[in-house]
């Protein structure tokens, strides 16, 4: 443990992420906030998630070649180049004296998913191929906490940015953080030191190699991609957490940005008692228990009041961090990093494939006043995708495994 927090790398990357994530956390706070709120915002931001996650699903499996492919620290710095740039010209549109208008909000939330599904799987391939196997699980917990500590920060700025400055000032906040954390991404020692188009053992690898990870692990390929309903889940309720807030509960932005702290403090806990508990509890167990509490919680918490639905909100960002650095952990450990990239990207393909039919059919329901359904519908997967993952964390799959690093 002392060895990763004493590596400049880790050191780099730590510093790099908190910078970006503070900065884009606010912005992607308030981006939804504004489009909720404005004129028909609550089935324009639907469509908008829609597009934005079909244009992910196409992206993502060719951006899993690439960084199997290219350097992953020049893929990093070059995604963050663009969007800096983007927002920069953004927010000199406040500066300059125009009035935002809804394309404006529409193009900005637009570049921060892109951004999202650009940086995610290329910083989980990057730490596996810097950091060693032992340190996997103490490398996600501390990533989570890094992660979720700059996203509660971020709720609390938010909280009161949005009701003290204007969204060009956000931008321009945005825009600092990220030129910092290219600094930092630029100064991280590395050396592209993995095998381009082959495995371990010197094989071609075809460009179907998540397919073929899927004929020989099918069980497994379902574990993770039953693992993953967590996150999906989180990434519904971006749509329809605010629209809840905003027409059921009918509370102010406020509520929303403290939403945002209480999600931060359950996902801070959650990085810092996982990798202790998996010194006694296999990843997959951890995984089960893990995505139980979140089913739970998510199916009970809007049938209760503000002070009930933030607790409850506690316990989805303990059952979804937990879920994420468990599995992150398992998937470290089992696939080949040479391969990681494609892999992963066909998880995330079919899971963003899940995300397009569930927002359409969300939009839909939200905009016939019918939001319980749609949290009633989430639930009833989540129970699903549980009861799979709790079966599989009780089978014996250790020959499996070894398998599948041998690829």
């Amino acid at each position: 443990m002392n060895s990763l927090y004493k590596d400049s790398r880790f050191q780099y990357i730590i510093l790099a992420n908190v910078a970006s994530a503070i900065g884009s956390g606010i912005t992607m706070i308030a981006i939804p906030w504004l489009l909720v709120t404005s004129e028909n915002g609550n089935e324009v931001f639907g469509y908008v998630a829609i597009c934005m996650t079909i244009i992910n699903f196409m992206l993502t499996p060719y951006l899993g070649y690439l960084i199997d492919k290219i350097s992953r620290k020049r893929l990093l710095v070059s995604s963050k180049m663009v969007s800096l740039v983007a927002l920069a010209l953004f927010s000199g549109v406040g500066f300059v004296g125009l009035e935002y208008e809804l394309w404006h909000y529409i193009v900005i939330y637009m570049i921060g998913s892109l951004y999202y599904t650009i940086f995610y799987p290329t910083m989980f391939a990057l730490n596996q191929e810097l950091f060693h196997k032992n340190q996997f699980k103490v490398l996600n917990g501390t990533m989570e906490v890094q992660g979720q500590l700059s996203s509660m920060l971020a709720g609390a700025i938010a909280s009161v940015l949005l009701l003290k400055w204007d969204l060009h000032y956000i931008l321009l906040l945005d825009v600092c953080t990220y030129a910092l954390a290219i600094y930092f991404f630029v100064k991280i020692p590395y050396r592209k030191n993995r095998p381009v188009g082959a495995v371990s053992d010197g094989a071609k690898v075809s460009a179907f190699v998540a397919v073929d990870f899927i004929k020989r692990e099918p069980a497994m390929f379902l574990f993770l991609l039953a693992s993953t309903l967590p996150f999906i889940g989180v990434m519904l309720t971006n749509y329809l957490f605010p629209v809840y807030l905003a027409d059921v509960l009918k509370v102010e932005g406020d509520i929303y940005g403290i939403q945002g702290m209480v999600y931060g403090l359950g996902a801070v806990l959650a990085g810092v008692f996982v990798p202790i508990a998996a010194r006694k509890f296999e990843d997959k167990k951890l995984v089960a228990g893990t995505m139980v509490l979140f089913t739970l919680a998510i199916s009970v918490m809007v049938y209760l009041p503000v002070g009930g639905y933030l607790f409850m909100m506690l316990l989805i960002a303990l059952g979804n961090a937990g879920a994420r650095v468990a599995r992150n952990a398992f998937m470290m450990e089992r696939i080949p990093n040479e391969i990681i990239g494609r892999v992963d990207g066909m998880l995330r393909a079919v899971g963003l494939l899940l995300r397009i039919v569930l927002l359409a059919v969300f939009t839909g329901l939200v905009s016939m006043g019918q939001i319980l359904m749609c949290f009633t519908i989430l639930a009833g997967i989540l129970v699903i995708a549980s009861s799979f993952v709790v079966v599989f964390s009780r089978k014996s799959v250790g020959a499996a495994e070894r398998e599948v690093v041998k690829v």
